[in-house]
């Protein structure tokens, strides 16, 4: 078979066999509820264009660790729902950055959000006045959840790391720029 033939087949090969491993194992294969979800999605993606990119990497060695990280990401989902200290291990804590309208500038730092990046997924969630900004959230993916409106129900944050809103370290709102 020509060289450039190669990647070809092997995209044509390798893609509905992820397909086929998402159906069989689930949506949560590419989900990114967990940091161990989103670390084994990017490891599908690199196994996917090693094998269609590289010459040396035979297709069958592709679809051998396309389908190992498939049964290793479905035993560890079992695990994680049914044994705590798994779920322990693989998880981190989604952690409060913000909380009634103060900056927990401990959780910022923490969590090494800065001022301005905070202000940008503010801005991206359409705070307008930050009075009304119940929580944010930065989520065990990185994502970063912002909470406003008039109320919360205290359930949503339920296994929340709350850091220094108990010792009561939380800073007036102000987000000014940053110097620097």
């Amino acid at each position: 078979m020509p060289d450039w033939l190669t990647p070809l087949v092997d995209a044509a090969v390798m893609v509905p066999f992820m397909v086929l491993c998402v159906r069989l194992a689930g949506l949560r294969s590419f989900s990114k509820m967990s940091s161990y979800d989103f670390a084994v999605t990017v490891s599908f993606g690199s196994v996917l264009a090693g094998t269609v990119l590289n010459a040396g990497t035979p297709l069958w060695q592709g679809l051998v660790a396309m389908a190992a990280l498939f049964a290793v990401q479905w035993a560890i989902g079992l695990a994680r729902s049914r044994i705590d200290a798994v779920q322990e291990a693989t998880d981190n804590d989604p952690l409060l950055l913000m909380h009634d309208g103060r900056l927990l500038e401990g959780n910022m730092a923490s969590a090494r959000i800065t001022r301005s990046e905070l202000s940008a997924k503010l801005r991206e969630a359409n705070v307008l006045d930050l009075a009304y900004v119940r929580a944010v959230v930065l989520e065990t993916t990185g994502d970063v959840s912002v909470l406003h409106g008039e109320t919360l129900q205290q359930d949503l944050l339920h296994g929340v790391r709350r850091g220094n809103l108990a010792s009561g370290e939380a800073q007036q709102a102000r987000l000014e720029p940053e110097e620097g």
